[in-house]
């Protein structure tokens, strides 16, 4: 079972949907959402509730599932839990059948958490600069119709994740 997600609606899964199949996945789910939390994530929900015990789900890479290692850890419990294997097609040696592979697989989530808190204080660091130069205004106000559409979706029952992309907008 594959899973490909990319984290903004400006990407596009087709290529790691294409690695996944051909890495033998025969169902793949893919979806556009950020990766920071494992909330809002419907097409992962419906992976792990597709599996079965014997299935393996394989990522492209390991931040493609977390970047977290608590939302790591507790992911892998839950396919742990229903008897799922794990593996990344382009880290082969991740994998949860073996105990030296488990390990990586900690390490490799402290690292990309280490990763993203870098990448965010970084970005915190740049906006600070352009608001004491006068550069940074921020981001443009969403368009009244779209707010108007997402009002709508929502209303309807329709998830704010699944809104956002039907309205071509960031969940953010």
């Amino acid at each position: 079972i594959g899973y490909a997600r990319v984290s903004t609606t400006d990407q596009n899964t087709d290529v790691r949907v294409q690695q996944l199949t051909a890495a033998g996945c025969d169902k793949v789910f893919a979806e556009q959402v950020s990766g920071t939390s494992t909330k809002d994530r419907d097409q992962f929900a419906a992976a792990l509730d597709y599996a079965r015990d014997g299935d393996t789900l394989v990522v492209t890479r390991l931040d493609r599932l977390a970047r977290s290692q608590a939302d790591l850890h507790k992911l892998l419990s839950e396919l742990a839990a229903q008897g799922v294997a794990f593996e990344c097609t382009e880290q082969p040696e991740l994998n949860t059948t073996g105990p030296m592979g488990k390990r990586l697989l900690g390490v490799l989530g402290a690292v990309a958490e280490f990763e993203t808190g870098l990448r965010k204080e970084r970005q915190a660091e740049g906006i600070a600069k352009a608001k004491a130069a006068g550069k940074y205004k921020g981001r443009a106000s969403l368009a009244p119709e779209k707010v108007a559409q997402l009002k709508t979706l929502v209303a309807d029952g329709v998830s704010i994740s699944v809104a956002a992309r039907e309205v071509g907008v960031s969940r953010v």
